[in-house]
């Protein structure tokens, strides 16, 4: 269904169930608490919050619970919102990029497209937050100090309109599901690759919707496979569900262990749709680098998983 690679690694050591964490379901729409976190006009999806309760009595936070409005944002190679749209990697001075501290000495630089919204960790520090939850598509560079090892954690969340049931207005239907991605390119001072995102990142999904039939998702140990699950975009929603897991409190630390988690699997730029995209291909240089071209990852649901978290240390 996808261009997707999955690495073959199979985690054995326990039984599955002992890895295996079920989920909260919801039925039907949340309830909006924030209209639109941000709105620059016609080209812009305003990103709404809402809140939904579950069947057992949890009350959830849609699509994510984040920290857009009190974090620093991440500076904008491209974004039509915040009025800076560099023509290339060549127009940007790193100089001019706030020197994020995540507690060390040697100088990092991470280069970030995010579909749609993301939260950029290092070594447990909250460091910078996408500057357009929604759209239109943007892309950042973060500067940061830190000592290895160091530990990339990135909370991803693929944004909806139909609060609740992971979908938007899009291709003639009312509720069609959108798809996310992340591809990021970090390097050292002298501009050497330390890390792009490739298959062996840390990839777990936390938040799964539209579910046509509750019963296609499989939680199976640590994988929560909706693989099976209906992607077809509707108008009529009625009676559709999500599927909620709540978010460990250190998933972003060092210490937090990750081994159980899948690993990432990786898309192709015609899948996730950047060959249209200038906050992409104004910068292909960086993102598909000849001899260290990044891969996008996301969980092994491009589509239907939306609340993502990310993990990869730098040694």
């Amino acid at each position: 269904m996808f261009n997707a690679t999955l690495p073959i690694v199979f985690l054995c050591t326990l039984a599955p169930a002992a890895f295996a964490q079920e989920p909260s379901f919801t039925t039907g729409p949340a309830e909006t608490t924030n209209p639109g976190l941000i709105d620059c006009g016609n080209r812009s999806r305003i990103s709404p919050v809402g809140e939904i309760a579950a069947d057992d009595g949890t009350v959830w936070t849609v699509p994510a619970a984040t920290n857009f409005e009190t974090a620093p944002k991440a500076t904008d190679l491209y974004n039509e919102c915040g009025g800076i749209q560099l023509g290339s990697l060549s127009d940007l001075d790193l100089a001019d990029v706030p020197l994020m501290d995540a507690g060390g000495d040697e100088e990092f630089t991470a280069y970030i497209f995010a579909d749609n919204y993301f939260e950029f960790y290092v070594n447990g520090e909250l460091l910078a937050v996408d500057p357009v939850p929604f759209t239109p598509f943007n892309s950042n560079v973060i500067r940061f100090s830190a000592d290895r090892p160091v530990t990339i954690a990135v909370m991803m969340v693929d944004w909806e309109e139909n609060l609740g049931l992971g979908s938007e207005a899009n291709r003639s239907a009312s509720h069609h599901p959108g798809d996310g991605g992340l591809v990021a390119h970090i390097q050292d001072s002298s501009g050497e690759t330390v890390a792009l995102t490739d298959s062996s990142w840390r990839a777990q999904t936390f938040y799964t919707a539209p579910l046509k039939d509750r019963t296609c998702l499989v939680v199976s140990g640590p994988l929560r496979d909706s693989s099976t699950c209906d992607q077809e975009g509707v108008n009529d929603a009625t009676g559709f569900s999500a599927a909620h897991w709540a978010i460990p409190e250190t998933w972003m630390m060092p210490s937090f262990d990750d081994s159980i988690w899948p690993y990432a699997s990786t898309y192709t730029n015609e899948t996730v749709g950047v060959d249209n995209k200038k906050s992409f291909t104004n910068f292909v240089d960086v993102f598909d680098t000849p001899d260290a071209d990044a891969d996008f990852i996301w969980s092994t649901n491009l589509v239907l998983d939306n609340l993502v978290l990310l993990r990869k240390t730098i040694e």
